[in-house]
């Protein structure tokens, strides 16, 4: 058989097109079911707040017996399952006596995992400790209260806590849908971007830079300075807020371009800003992306100043 032309396999794409994916029949089915029971669950719980009032106790009976009572929680608040999972592991890392009491963590912290949480031992931890209900829902009701919280959480998350989310005011609701729709787009503007705090400390230098290849390097790099015709330093960033396979891979990206550096570019810097919760809890994949870079740094104040004075002396 012979293989297609190139303008035969354009042609396929162009007049066999889907436009859009559509699920099986089956799938969709499913799909709208799960729909329907997150509506039902929703609307029992609206209804027992407004039969008994927007209580603690309220929430945890909702959490303990209704198969979808935690994805009510995260629907009326608009906080995503990923976000949650985060927060739990967090509290994990971090240890924090304030935040520790709010969970009530003492009374189920033995059930921790020793990786990052999944979202179905949540839900299982959830129906077989009372204890753990109760700091799910002290976390929405009270978090905000929490200076650990206050210090750490991005303000558009930290902003879905408390208790005016769980009332089902009108206002509220139109808050958290306002928060559905704008929460990729502000993810992905400029100033949301972590690699737009590199540049802003470029740009205070005086320093030129530039992103993309370098010849003999294997892979793209986030900023050559000053250029890639004169190479004195490469940076690259990776601020990660949840596990993945992907770490891996990243971490034996890095080495492969320390390694071209050092073979084709011995005297060019290469300094990385790796960051966030899921380097904290993949320490293996941290320990082998850092050993790929002559320097380090974090996106916290004190480092961002240590990064702007090791620019100073490297850029005299």
């Amino acid at each position: 058989m012979v293989d297609p032309s190139q303008e035969q396999k354009v042609r396929t794409v162009i007049e066999h097109n889907t436009f859009f994916f559509k699920p099986v029949r089956e799938v969709e089915e499913a799909d709208e079911k799960n729909v329907a029971v997150l509506v039902d669950s929703l609307l029992s719980l609206r209804q027992k707040v407004a039969l008994y009032g927007c209580r603690e106790d309220v929430f945890v009976e909702h959490l303990q017996s209704n198969p979808s009572g935690l994805d009510s929680l995260l629907a009326i608040t608009g906080f995503s399952a990923e976000s949650l999972k985060r927060l739990l592991t967090f509290a994990k890392m971090v240890d924090d006596s304030t935040l520790n009491a709010l969970l009530c963590r003492d009374l189920w912290k033995d059930a921790e995992p020793h990786r990052e949480w999944s979202f179905d031992e949540i839900r299982a931890l959830l129906k077989r400790n009372k204890a753990f209900a109760e700091g799910i829902v002290r976390l929405f009701f009270r978090g905000k209260q929490v200076p650990i919280l206050q210090k750490f959480l991005p303000l558009f998350e930290f902003n879905k806590l408390g208790v005016h989310k769980l009332q089902f005011s009108e206002e509220a609701l139109i808050d958290t849908v306002a928060r559905y729709r704008l929460k990729g787009t502000l993810k992905a503007s400029k100033g949301s971007n972590p690699e737009r705090v590199i540049e802003q400390c470029l740009q205070a230098q005086g320093l030129k830079f530039e992103r993309g290849k370098l010849p003999k390097v294997r892979r793209t790099l986030d900023f050559i300075i000053p250029n890639k015709k004169s190479p004195k330093l490469v940076i690259e960033c990776s601020y990660v807020v949840t596990t993945s396979s992907g770490m891996g891979d990243k971490a034996k990206t890095e080495q492969e371009v320390r390694e071209d550096l050092q073979r084709h570019y011995k005297d060019v810097l290469f300094w990385g800003f790796v960051d966030g919760i899921g380097w904290f809890v993949r320490r293996k994949d941290l320990e082998r992306i850092v050993s790929a870079f002559d320097d380090v740094f974090t996106f916290a104040d004190e480092e961002i100043q240590r990064f702007r004075q090791r620019l100073c002396d490297v850029f005299k």
